[in-house]
């Protein structure tokens, strides 16, 4: 099977489920969006379920490759998990930017790929973590108050609570950068705090 075939329906039940809505997209609707018949998709993805769940892996594993990139590159601690979590973050205000029926498609992927989601969120707390202790390791934070998997747990709930109010779409990720340094500044302060 052709990967690329596979991609342009990714690409075409994106825009199916963002003009759309998932309730109301069809087979037919990603069929025709993909240039194909619905026979030639149904060789690709069984249903408008795994259309979905195809395509939230596929956003998943962007953005997690995106927060990699973003750990490995250069900067501070705040920085580089700033740009990590913006990688995050960006899949919510992709959404709420592209489609009116954003709330209907997260709430799709809480029942459709719930698994998947909870797969990613394990897999940022990976990245994060590693990138947290690696920090602690070269003393750019210390590491007796928190864990470096407590402090990417901190950092990952304050994004899902950014998440969760996009009422003013130019804030999450201002607010992000904020949170982010207050993280990792309350860190080193406690750290401070003990030895004084």
């Amino acid at each position: 099977m052709s990967d690329d075939r596979l991609e342009r329906i990714l690409d075409a039940a994106y825009a199916c489920f963002a003009r759309h809505g998932v309730r109301r997209t069809t087979m037919d609707d990603i069929a025709a969006a993909a240039g194909m018949s619905r026979p030639a998709v149904y060789q690709y993805v069984r249903n408008k379920d795994d259309a979905f769940r195809r395509l939230a892996q596929r956003l998943f594993d962007g953005a997690a490759a995106q927060a990699a990139e973003a750990l490995a590159g250069g900067g501070t601690l705040t920085e580089r998990l700033t740009r990590a979590l913006d990688a995050k973050l960006e899949l919510t205000l992709r959404l709420w930017r592209e489609s009116p029926h954003a709330a209907e498609l997260l709430g799709a992927n809480a029942r459709v790929s719930a698994d998947l989601d909870a797969a990613f969120t394990t897999r940022m707390r990976d990245l994060l973590s590693a990138a947290v202790s690696g920090a602690m390791a070269a003393g750019e934070v210390p590491g007796d108050r928190l864990t470096a998997q407590e402090l990417a747990e901190l950092a990952l709930a304050l994004t899902r609570g950014l998440e969760a109010d996009l009422s003013d779409p130019s804030a999450p990720r201002r607010r992000l950068r904020a949170g982010v340094a207050l993280l990792v500044a309350g860190a080193a302060h406690e750290s401070e705090e003990r030895m004084t």
